[in-house]
């Protein structure tokens, strides 16, 4: 019998001040790398602006904002590959974020690969 791993939300606290201070570009919006909490292994970016990113860290499930669709959309509703987040960091310069989670599911591509950077220059052709 396999075991199943049961995740579960685990908000981030953070202060009126901090989000204050993240610098969104002039769409509104702030680059989100989102990491495995595990390997390290960068697993996607995307782009949040403030309610998504709010969204992100009180209810503790990666949220972004669709540049293409404009709208939200939270990681693993349709695909269930969810995302649970475990640690938010934002850079020197308050203009990037760093998401860490607990990946569930294939991974975080919408290819079915792990991560979105499956490929590299110079690298083989991905079949």
């Amino acid at each position: 019998m396999s075991e199943v791993t049961m995740r579960s939300a685990t908000p981030i606290d953070y202060t009126e001040e901090e989000i204050a201070g993240v610098h969104f570009d002039r769409d509104g919006l702030v680059p989100a790398v989102i990491q495995d909490a595990g390997d390290g292994t960068v697993l996607m970016l995307g782009y949040m602006n403030e309610a998504s990113l709010r969204r992100t860290l009180e209810t503790g499930r990666t949220w972004f904002w669709s540049r293409s669709r404009q709208e939200y959309w939270c990681k693993g509703e349709t695909s269930g590959d969810r995302q649970w987040v475990r640690e938010a960091r934002y850079d020197c310069d308050a203009d990037t974020l760093l998401i860490q989670v607990d990946q569930e599911g294939r991974g975080a591509c919408h290819t079915g690969e792990r991560s979105c950077f499956y490929r590299a220059f110079g690298g083989p052709t991905p079949q």
